[in-house]
């Protein structure tokens, strides 16, 4: 007679953006010690930040998710070195060669074994629970993304016509209250320049929604009016629907798996602070864990933010980058020249002079972006019994070629910095030997 298994203590380890253009050098011992690291884990994520293809498969979107992200398929062998057996690839970057991209990095996908969620032929498949079979049980992954083009979103099938390529979304609403005074004017200046007319034509023939009850329209903007002393502010909130639907996936997954673990893509912060998660990224984490996720990883604004204790499970709001590349792609479309002021003989190094200030502004010239953590933890019985953050360097101030690869480091400050950030969610992390540690 079969013995039930014992419960298993179930390990895990996760990377933020793994924006990956060129291939691994071999022999390298850096990668090597990572590889040890991640290897320990049942589950091993990281984020898949660019297409994969090769130059004849797909042609580059109108719109791109900032740089028009190109990966030779031969690059997933490399994340598989480093240990990788699942990813999200749900990201800004998963339409920058249209579908023809999104085809092709499925292809491959599916072909290098690796477990991946969140995009697909139509919104069903990038919706799609995955599972990773592990020596300790069946972990499922629920992937999404905040940041997209509208016309990036997978689409439901029906019985007559086909679904839509695309990402499976995580929508989000946005109001702005301002006081009376403030909404008076808006009003007037409504009027007088007739700023909402084409929305008003659309909502009258029936092509648009009405707005909600309460707000106002400026442009592309709502606003509402706050009461007599409330504060002016920003408020966001996740789509009902999107909401209901990742909330469903994540009942069906809680039922056919051991664990369950979320993944998002999000650039979107709060008021000014790129480092901290906007409102309705912190309703949709806690909702998650609320409807039975043991994780929620978090990726997309290239720095690391808070981790947040919920429920004894964790929510990691950005693990930043493990990989970051974006300025060794080879090839760049001519959008992306014209948006330079760039002629047609110049070159793609030209082009990232030119974006970059030759390297004294953007991501170039800010530490935070190559500063990161790998994390790992423990579950069991579905109690997290410990996180580690392990510090990682991608070398800040290196040049173009050789930037962007990951390496363990001894350097706390993105530890620091999520110890920071993490308090503001009432969780305490600690740096104990050069790591983050959280303990119950």
């Amino acid at each position: 007679m079969l013995q039930s298994r014992m419960p298993s203590t179930f390990s895990f380890a996760a990377t933020g953006d793994s924006f990956i253009t060129r291939r691994l050098p071999e022999n390298d011992a850096a990668s090597a010690e990572l590889a040890k690291l991640i290897r320990q884990s049942h589950f091993r994520f990281t984020n898949l930040e660019t297409t994969v293809r090769r130059d004849d498969e797909g042609f580059p979107s109108a719109q791109s998710g900032g740089t028009w992200s190109s990966t030779p398929p031969e690059a997933l062998d490399d994340l598989k070195a480093y240990g990788f057996n699942i990813v999200n690839w749900a990201t800004n970057h998963t339409l920058d060669y249209s579908y023809g991209g999104l085809e092709s990095t499925q292809r491959y996908l599916d072909a290098s074994g690796l477990v991946h969620a969140g995009a697909g032929r139509n919104l069903s498949e990038a919706g799609a629970v995955r599972y990773l079979e592990t020596a300790a049980g069946r972990i499922a992954l629920i992937a999404a993304t905040s940041t997209f083009h509208e016309s990036w979103i997978a689409g439901n099938a029906r019985p007559e016509i086909a679904g839509r390529p695309g990402v499976n979304p995580l929508r989000y609403s946005t109001r702005y209250r301002v006081t009376p005074e403030r909404m008076a004017e808006l009003r007037s200046i409504a009027a007088a320049t007739h700023v909402n007319a084409w929305h008003n034509l659309s909502v009258k023939e029936g092509f648009t929604p009405a707005d909600p009850e309460g707000t106002f329209r400026f442009g592309n903007l709502l606003f509402v009016e706050g009461a007599p002393g409330e504060p002016e502010e920003k408020q966001t909130a996740p789509h009902p629907g999107d909401l209901a639907r990742l909330l469903a996936s994540i009942g069906e997954a809680r039922r056919q798996a051991d664990m369950v673990v979320v993944s998002i893509h999000a650039h979107e912060f709060k008021e000014t602070a790129k480092d901290r998660p906007d409102d309705f990224l912190v309703a949709f984490a806690r909702a998650c864990i609320d409807g039975g996720a043991h994780a929620v990883v978090g990726h997309g604004p290239h720095i690391v933010r808070a981790v947040e204790v919920y429920r004894n499970r964790p929510i990691f709001y950005s693990l930043g980058n493990f990989i970051f590349q974006n300025e060794t792609i080879t090839k760049a479309p001519a959008d992306a020249y014209d948006k330079a002021g760039l002629p047609t003989s110049a070159n793609i190094a030209d082009l990232f002079d030119k974006r970059s200030g030759n390297g004294t502004r953007g991501f170039a010239v800010n530490p935070k972006i190559w500063e990161s953590v790998v994390a790992t933890w423990e579950m069991e019985e579905g109690e997290l019994k410990k996180i580690t953050l392990h510090p990682v360097a991608l070398g800040y101030r290196s040049s173009r070629s050789r930037i962007g690869w990951p390496q363990l480091t001894t350097d706390t400050a993105a530890l620091e910095d999520i110890r920071r950030l993490s308090r503001e969610f009432h969780t305490e992390i600690c740096i104990e030997n050069g790591l983050g540690i959280w303990r119950p």
